[in-house]
């Protein structure tokens, strides 16, 4: 299908906008969710779903159950995810320590090579990951390098043509929440968070950025609704 996307969908703010903004420019959009064993997979999927009704697109579920079993991640085990205040947001050390905890070993390579197996297979010339500036200081498979290395690998990977893009790749988590707002994104939806709750924690790392990133925005509404 020319003109087509899979997304790699998982609910929270950075995967709604990037599906928000390439509405814009694929007629044809796949929604994929992964299950690879995390706290949050319910409400990721639960937010997951929601978002492809609301947007009317397909979407699939994928269960990588052998993720879990290998991985040490706080995200997939019973143990802590570090909570992290908006006010240390910028300690590197901290958000080091942070991102370390969380890792889950080659995952959005992974996931990407899957993406690819789907897209090689339906006809798909697309994929689209929530890949970010602000997230890439900690995690690197948040950075341009990745990207352009992904779309390096595609290109012996697959027979068909296939990019990866990451509409978000030069923004910031403040940029991404202003997009959402000009774009109209269903905020309600969103669960950006690691843990298994009813609402984003607002404690971890991930629900620190993102209530930081709606207060830099005004969007106190949001706030008061989602956490």
């Amino acid at each position: 299908m020319k003109n087509s996307a899979i997304i790699l969908l998982s609910g929270g703010l950075d995967s709604v906008v990037s599906l928000a903004i390439i509405r814009q420019k694929f007629d044809n959009i796949l929604a994929i969710t992964f299950n690879y064993g995390q706290q949050s997979f319910n409400m990721e999927y639960s937010a997951s779903k929601k978002i492809a009704d609301y947007y009317h697109i397909g979407h699939e579920l994928i269960t990588l159950e052998w993720l879990k079993k290998i991985s040490k991640s706080a995200l997939t085990s019973e143990g802590s995810v570090p909570d992290i205040k908006i006010e240390d947001l910028n300690n590197k050390n901290l958000t080091t320590e942070s991102a370390k905890s969380v890792w889950v070993p080659n995952r959005n390579a992974l996931f990407v090579n899957i993406a690819a197996c789907y897209c090689e297979a339906l006809c798909y010339n697309n994929i689209v990951i929530g890949a970010n500036k602000e997230e890439s200081l900690t995690f690197k498979d948040n950075s341009v390098q990745f990207i352009d290395s992904m779309n390096e690998a595609l290109k012996n990977s697959v027979n068909s043509k296939v990019e990866l893009i990451a509409p978000l790749i030069n923004m910031n988590k403040e940029q991404i929440v202003k997009k959402g707002i000009e774009l109209e994104i269903p905020f309600e939806y969103i669960y950006s968070c690691y843990k298994n709750s009813d609402k984003n924690c607002g404690e971890c790392e991930s629900c620190s950025r993102l209530k930081r990133a709606l207060e830099l925005n005004g969007k106190y509404d949001v706030i008061e609704r989602i956490f």
